[in-house]
């Protein structure tokens, strides 16, 4: 809806008011929001609130639900200004959801998939998911207007620059690639950076202004929000706490160096441990062994959460974030993992910080999908249509 009033007029700021409205009913899709909410949250008069809102009702970009009087009525995007997909592509698995454009889900789809696959083939895998996912929320093709993708790698430029984790991307142009296959933009991200997002928005770093979120699966890595903004660093690395050098003499690490972090804490190392004494088990399985008293599944978390706690301490004393958010297939065992890791950090770190939160990630294991979706809502710009 563009304005072509002079700047500092009364009218020009109807689109800047506009675009707070909806910036605050996207980065709260769980709340349901009054127009004096609005209001009160923006800063806005009342009698602005409601003809914006009365603006974009008309635009079809919201709906609203009577409440108690004008001022009472709750605000929401609706589904007319659009749909968005995310992917998020893990070690072994590729899930995908089609949400409105605050983040709300209305359908998804997981499969699992091979560590070593094609690019070309994760692709085609996703189209069918994103196909099952679209069916679910009723959507048409033309309803979808932007996709976000993660994946479990270091992306710089959109470039996969690893090939420790999915060999069949390194090097791609995943950004190029996505785009020409699914025909719609597409943005790409690090999971661990995904993650952070929606925990920061919708889960256990919400009202912090700072947060580190590490996610410990198949590899270990961070992602870093300062000042209520993902921090990626120079080159999109920024949050790779998985490959700290904990022990220069340790085990050998998949980067090719020695005794990193990941090496100690990811599902791979830690499994290794214990298939001696538990041949073959799952993550799952230990973690129900250690549940009941099994001394060695309960000695693996222990030693795994240490060796994560004094990796934190790096970061903490670092950049002391408000809160550190643990996520990714080990943060299933909950206290077993993160009560250790609370004293590993407690060992390494500066006094004043050693006591930062520690806390189980909110949203599980669709942290990174839920991301993906945010990343692709917040590319869309429903007032410049």
């Amino acid at each position: 809806m563009p304005s072509t009033s002079a700047p500092g007029s009364t009218a020009s700021l109807r689109p800047a008011n506009q675009r707070r409205v909806v910036a605050l009913l996207r980065a709260r899709p769980s709340d349901d929001l009054t127009q004096a909410e609005i209001a009160r949250r923006t800063g806005l008069a009342g009698a602005t609130v409601s003809n914006i809102v009365r603006e974009l009702s008309a635009a079809g970009l919201v709906e609203t639900d009577p409440g108690s009087g004008r001022r009472g009525t709750v605000v929401r995007l609706a589904r007319a200004a659009g749909l968005v997909a995310g992917i998020d592509f893990g070690h072994t698995h590729v899930a995908v959801a089609v949400a409105d454009l605050s983040g709300r889900i209305l359908g998804e789809a997981r499969a699992p998939s091979s560590p070593d696959h094609a690019y070309a083939d994760g692709l085609a895998q996703a189209t069918t998911l994103l196909e099952q996912a679209s069916a679910e929320a009723a959507a048409s093709p033309g309803e979808i207007r932007a996709i976000g993708l993660g994946l479990p790698a270091p992306v710089s430029d959109d470039l996969v620059r690893s090939s420790a984790i999915l060999p069949g991307w390194v090097g791609v142009n995943a950004r190029r690639v996505a785009s020409e296959h699914f025909g719609l933009p597409v943005l790409i991200e690090n999971d661990a950076n995904l993650g952070v997002l929606a925990e920061h928005q919708v889960g256990a770093a919400r009202g912090h202004h700072s947060a580190f979120y590490v996610k410990v699966s198949s590899g270990v890595g961070g992602g870093v929000i300062i000042n209520d903004q993902l921090f990626r660093g120079a080159d999109g690395t920024a949050g790779e706490i998985g490959h700290l050098t904990l022990d220069e003499e340790g085990p050998l690490c998949r980067c090719g160096s020695r005794g990193c972090l990941e090496a100690y804490a990811s599902t791979g190392s830690a499994l290794g441990l214990v298939s001696a004494q538990l041949p073959g088990a799952t993550l799952a399985e230990v973690i129900a062994a250690a549940e009941e008293g099994n001394v060695s599944a309960r000695r693996l978390f222990e030693d795994a959460g240490l060796h994560l706690g004094w990796g934190m301490a790096a970061i903490v004393n670092l950049l002391n974030p408000a809160v550190v958010v643990v996520g990714g297939d080990m943060a299933r065992a909950g206290e077993l993992l993160l009560a250790p890791t609370r004293i590993g950090l407690r060992r390494h770190a500066l006094a004043d910080v050693a006591g930062t939160p520690v806390v189980a990630a909110a949203l599980g294991d669709r942290a990174s999908l839920l991301g993906a979706v945010m990343l692709a809502a917040d590319d869309v710009d429903i007032l410049s249509d």
